[in-house]
């Protein structure tokens, strides 16, 4: 860091409110702020004492960028956007600002319901948010089960398997008159709203003929039907009479973290929670509105906001479009309180349960290294291939530090020089390319590599780190005949015996999966996208822009091959949408 450069970039700043953009010796932005006044704020970072987090921050600082804004709400939505938009890496953990799930209820001749992850289109009807997409499925199933709405995409020509089982009103056939959804929808409101009553008591009744009539699979059926309806029903314990959206916030700071509860009640309600868990910033306060801004662009606003009475909330009321309340007692103060409670909660639990994993995982290495007569391997870098028969051939590469997986350190590997299915020479040619560049660009190295394979993987991967004077230990993991993991071998190839009940064992299954995973997820994408090109090849109209453009909205040749001819039509021409839906239908039969 150049100090005069920066004292006198500093000097320049002005009293005013704005984002400003750190920026490290390659030019990337490794932290954007807001700030009342831009002068007071980035001066600041440069004088006195800071937390360990920032401290490493402005160690890495080469440079500055600012943006004066019209006020600090300004400021405040302009930062959102800017940490979205850079990502980045000392911002805190909030610029994914989780999509919550709801279920819609689409406002359409034939209505259907669908898993969303946004409630913007206001045309539409919502239920939620829910916690999570585990949630949103479970209840959406339930729905879909109990009330015969359609589940098509589009309107098929002949009744399916839905309309036999009574699951859909069959407007594929018949006429639906409109009354017939609408008392449907107001069925499902109140289900959702938790009056469960009359449906329940309709399936007992069900349930009871059927066991009279000697069809116990039936009443099996019903049975089980109202244990699901209890249980997905069952997280609805707070209740107000107000019927009321409303969100409730509460956070607890300690040892460098933050934890903040978020309470979701509809129709007076609790149906919902979410925690959100990360390392705390200088001020908390500032931490905490932002997140709640940069929630809100995502998700819909209730009619009430409930937070603690100590949240400085004059800039927020400027910004969000819902009444902010400070319960001070009652049960809304409790609502307020719970979410505290829980934040508290949740945060001793992560350090009580982070130390007891960090113990047993520091201990795993220790034994490995001992296991393996070298010094601790705190590094370990693990290799898998994956290919079909030689095609589509790939390699994957995960890095462990501490026993922890470092994602950012990932590889993946296309197969160049090899042809067939030959997994020696497949594993010869990643590990040159990866540590060949290790020692051409000065990277970290590895304490330890570990093979997914036997002794001939074992020994291709040794030869090429002697050839390049590396002196990296090497081992592989064999798996047995249910692809588990089972045997340790070291660089001879020679079987180290481990207790299957060890901590050792379970952190070596835990690195084999993951790379496993990590090669197979690479290996699929790469095929997908070939098969997904090779369809398209022979498409008139569709050249390598409008490839890319499908690619991009669909993803995958099984999604590409469930589209409707007015979902190409989103991303196509009307004349070349059609062309492609005939040849779609014809490699579907």
């Amino acid at each position: 860091m150049d100090i005069t450069y920066i004292k006198n970039k500093l000097s320049l700043l002005p009293l005013k409110p704005g984002c400003y953009l750190m920026k490290n010796k390659e030019g990337t932005v490794i932290y954007v702020g807001k700030a009342k006044k831009l002068k007071n704020r980035v001066s600041s970072y440069f004088a006195g004492s800071h937390n360990y987090k920032t401290t490493k921050l402005v160690g890495e600082i080469e440079d500055f960028e600012y943006i004066v804004c019209d006020s600090e709400k300004e400021a405040l939505l302009l930062e959102i956007n800017l940490i979205k938009d850079y990502a980045p890496k000392y911002n805190i953990s909030f610029m994914d600002n989780k999509y919550y799930p709801y279920i819609q209820m689409t406002k359409e001749t034939h209505p259907r319901l669908k898993i969303v992850r946004s409630a913007k289109d206001k045309k539409h009807k919502y239920f939620g948010p829910f916690p999570d997409g585990t949630a949103a499925r479970e209840t959406f199933k339930l729905l879909n089960r109990l009330y015969p709405l359609r589940k098509c995409n589009h309107i098929p020509k002949k009744p399916c398997l839905y309309y036999s089982l009574n699951q859909c009103l069959g407007p594929c056939i018949h006429e639906v008159n409109e009354e017939v959804y609408k008392d449907l929808t107001n069925q499902i409101t109140r289900f959702i709203q938790g009056d469960t009553k009359e449906v329940i008591d309709d399936l007992k009744q069900k349930m009871e003929e059927a066991s009279k009539q000697l069809n116990f699979e039936l009443a099996k059926e019903y049975r089980d039907l109202i244990q699901h309806i209890h249980h997905v029903t069952s997280k609805q314990h707070v209740q107000f009479s107000d019927l009321t959206d409303r969100d409730i916030i509460g956070y607890y700071q300690d040892k460098g973290y933050l934890s903040i509860q978020l309470f979701f009640m509809r129709n007076g309600k609790l149906l919902a929670r979410d925690l959100n868990l990360v390392p705390a910033s200088d001020d908390v306060q500032e931490q905490i509105i932002q997140f709640i801004v940069g929630f809100y662009q995502e998700n819909t606003y209730p009619k009430e906001l409930f937070v603690p009475m100590d949240l400085d909330t004059s800039l927020l009321e400027e910004i969000v479009e819902c009444k902010i309340i400070k319960p001070q007692k009652g049960k809304k103060a409790d609502l307020v309180n719970m979410a505290y409670e829980n934040a508290k909660e949740s945060l001793e639990k992560k350090f009580l349960l982070k130390e007891k994993n960090e113990k047993a995982t520091i201990g795993a290495i220790k034994q490995l290294g001992e296991k393996l007569n070298m010094p601790l391997p705190r590094r370990i870098e693990l290799f898998d291939n994956s290919n079909i028969q030689g095609a589509y051939a790939v390699a994957g590469m995960v890095c462990f530090i501490d026993g922890v997986p470092s994602k950012k350190n990932y590889r993946k590997f296309k197969i160049k020089t090899v042809e067939g299915p030959d997994d020696y020479a497949s594993m010869k040619e990643v590990i040159y390319r990866r540590y060949y560049r290790v020692l051409v660009d000065g990277l970290e190295r590895p304490d330890l590599i570990i093979v997914d394979g036997g002794k001939g993987q074992i020994k291709v991967a040794d030869e090429v780190i002697k050839s390049l004077n590396m002196g990296i230990p090497v081992c592989g993991l064999a798996k047995d005949d249910k692809h588990s993991t089972a045997l340790l071998l070291d660089g001879q190839g020679q079987i180290v015996p481990i207790d299957k009940k060890s901590d050792l064992f379970f952190l070596l299954t835990r690195m084999q999966d993951e790379v496993h995973r990590y090669a197979i997820s690479f290996h699929k994408n790469v095929r997908s996208k070939s098969l997904f090109q090779s369809i398209l090849d022979n498409v008139e109209g569709i050249g390598p822009k409008r490839k890319k453009e499908l690619l991009k909205h669909f993803g995958s040749v099984k999604r590409l091959k469930e589209a409707s001819i007015d979902e190409l039509k989103e991303v196509l021409p009307q004349d070349v949408a059609q062309t492609l839906y005939k040849v779609l239908q014809s490699t579907n039969s």
